[in-house]
Parts: structure tokens; C-alpha cells; sequence
């Protein structure tokens, strides 16, 4: 099977334990700073010509966009 171009297979994700950290330490941030956060990711998440994002700015967004649903409630 043929791969992809530019597909990178040491690509860095995040553990469980490095998500229930994030999430810990977003909890602990002000609203506006984990905005911030939220939009930095949102950022870096952007598809650009063929590339897609990395796996590790998908987690933080959604991280980011967790902890302001949270907020919302």
C-alpha cells in the first residue's frame, strides 16, 4: 500500500496522562487565558494545501474547548 506523502509517523500525541494533566491545568487558568489557549490551538489546527494538522494541537483544542464548555454550563 502506497503512503502518503508527508505523513509522519513519529508524530507526537498525547497520553491519557498527558490529557488529564492539560485538562488539569486549563481548569486552574483564568477564562480569558484558556481562551487564548483555545485560539493558539485553533491556529495551529488550521488545514493549510495538503497538510493536515498535527495530533497533538487537535488535543489541545478540544481540551481547550472542554474546559469553556464546562465554564458554560
Amino acid at each position: 500500500m502506497a503512503r502518503r506523502p508527508g505523513v509522519n509517523s513519529h508524530e507526537e500525541i498525547l497520553t491519557r496522562e498527558d490529557l488529564k494533566a492539560l485538562a488539569g491545568s486549563l481548569a486552574h487558568l483564568s477564562f480569558s487565558a484558556v481562551r487564548d489557549f483555545y485560539e493558539r490551538a485553533y491556529n495551529r489546527c488550521r488545514l493549510s494545501g495538503r497538510d493536515f494538522p498535527p495530533a497533538r494541537a487537535v488535543q489541545e483544542l478540544v481540551q481547550a474547548w472542554k474546559q469553556l464548555r464546562k465554564w458554560r454550563k
